[in-house]
């Protein structure tokens, strides 16, 4: 039989397998039957080493005696679920029996065949799941051709709201003075603001940014416009300010609404006049520079409250750019993720390809009220802590994992999460013709997980299908 080997070579990612069987003799038998091209065999006729060779390895296939000394065939089925839910078992057995190979595929398995193991039939498995590789090795590739095409100046997107404003960034960078970004903590209003940058004609110039939520109040002065020698107590030396910093270039005022009304007014003064004052010197010195404002707050909120200046805020919102929080463009959100791993994968060295579907499951019901910064630090850490191809649910943060409860009055019925359960999966099922495969796919979750819930249902046999 064919199985396309040769062809797979240079595109296709090593098929790693492990073979666990206490008979010596089928052991070495299934090792030099899989022996070919883009697949690695590892073997062992003990139980326990064979399960940490699992673990090593992290085999796409792993082959499994039913009845050992130690552990058993059932046990290590379920060992190898629970550290690898999207691990292929095939589980052999002398003796062949219809309630074991059930209670073996309701545990996860994914085919139970029986010993001595007809070649063509392991090797029709083996065969498919190459197959399976080499779909993924082109998913990924598409994926990252799309990545880079949905990437600009390190924002990603493709959503309408993203598109629309990478448009407005591209017209707005090559003329502006001022610019006010707006838009909710975590969505990007840096990026934004070096985007602008990049694209304009002082974009060989610094560009400086000043968190102003982060500046004492007594000393927002000299922070922005410098001091010179003596100006105040512990003032040694003359320091330039971040506009003298950024001359040529561009100033980001990151959190713009938490400066003082004194900074506010020195501000509007260097915005109308290019002019600044250090702290402590009476002369005057010219600045070129582009000023970027940004904040999350209400600015004519604030100014109503009479906590921002209104003359100030018209300046600044000469061009006004509004970020798109996360939940406005939830269709970025595997690009996003995908462009995370990629980044995190080549930082922490791992070779990670992506999420497994139960996991992007959990990531596409999140609210993300934390935008694009919780995003990158929810998968930041799941690229850290995970030992697998791909970020599965146990490597995301315990908060994602735990479902979230409404709340239900006193005259609601309660419906308990298994039943609502059951009667979701049954419906899936119903729709795609009792297609299980195709079922436990859509809902996101392991075909041992679809026959658990099938197991406790009572839908009719010819519901169920074979498929």
């Amino acid at each position: 039989m064919n199985l396309g080997f040769e062809k797979a070579r240079d595109s296709v990612p090593a098929l790693r397998v492990v073979v666990i069987d206490d008979d010596e003799q089928h052991l070495k038998f299934i090792a030099a039957l899989l022996a070919q091209d883009n697949v690695a065999v590892f073997s062992s006729a003990d139980s326990s080493n064979g399960f940490s060779l699992v673990q090593t390895h992290h085999p796409q296939l792993v082959i499994v005696d039913l009845v050992m000394p130690g552990m058993g065939g059932m046990e290590i089925l379920e060992k190898i679920i629970d550290f690898d839910p999207a691990t292929e078992v095939i589980l052999l057995t002398g003796h062949y029996s219809s309630e074991s190979a059930v209670e073996a595929i309701q545990k996860g398995a994914c085919d139970y065949l029986t010993k001595p193991v007809q070649a063509e039939k392991l090797l029709d498995r083996v065969d498919s799941l190459l197959a399976e590789l080499r779909n993924r090795q082109q998913c990924l590739e598409l994926e990252n051709e799309l990545l880079g095409k949905y990437q600009f100046a390190s924002m990603v997107g493709r959503s309408a709201p993203m598109l629309e404003t990478i448009r407005r960034i591209r017209r707005v960078a090559q003329h502006f003075r001022t610019v006010l970004i707006t838009g909710e903590t975590g969505t990007g209003k840096e990026l934004a603001a070096r985007a602008l940058h990049d694209l304009s004609p002082v974009a060989s110039g610094p560009f400086v940014a000043c968190n102003c939520s982060a500046l004492v109040e007594t000393l927002a002065e000299s922070e922005l416009f410098g001091h010179v020698k003596g100006a105040f107590t512990g003032a040694v030396q003359d320091r330039v300010g971040v506009f003298e910093a950024a001359h040529g270039g561009t100033v980001l005022l990151d959190e713009v609404g938490e400066l003082s009304p004194a900074a506010q007014a020195k501000l509007l003064r260097v915005l109308q006049n290019q002019e600044i004052q250090r702290v402590g010197s009476p002369a005057v010195r010219r600045v070129d520079v582009r000023v970027v404002a940004a904040t999350h707050r209400d600015l004519r909120s604030m100014i109503k409250e009479q906590r921002f200046r209104e003359d100030l805020f018209y300046r600044f919102s000469m061009v006004h750019i509004k970020l798109p929080n996360l939940a406005e463009r939830k269709e970025d959100l595997q690009l996003l993720a995908q462009h995370f791993i990629k980044r995190f994968s080549e930082q922490y060295g791992k070779d990670i390809h992506g999420l497994t579907r139960r996991a992007q499951m959990i990531l596409s019901r999140h609210p993300w009220p934390g935008n694009i910064r919780e995003l990158e630090n929810v998968l930041g850490n799941a690229c850290m802590m995970t030992d697998s191809e791909a970020v599965d649910i146990d490597d995301l943060p315990e908060y994602l994992r735990t479902s979230e409860q409404s709340e239900i009055g006193d005259d609601t019925p309660v419906i308990t999460l298994h039943e609502m359960e059951k009667a979701h999966t049954q419906r899936i099922l119903e729709s795609l013709g009792g297609n299980k495969v195709r079922a436990a796919e859509l809902l996101g979750i392991s075909r041992a997980k679809l026959y658990r819930i099938l197991a406790d249902s009572e839908l009719p046999d010819e519901k169920l299908g074979e498929h």
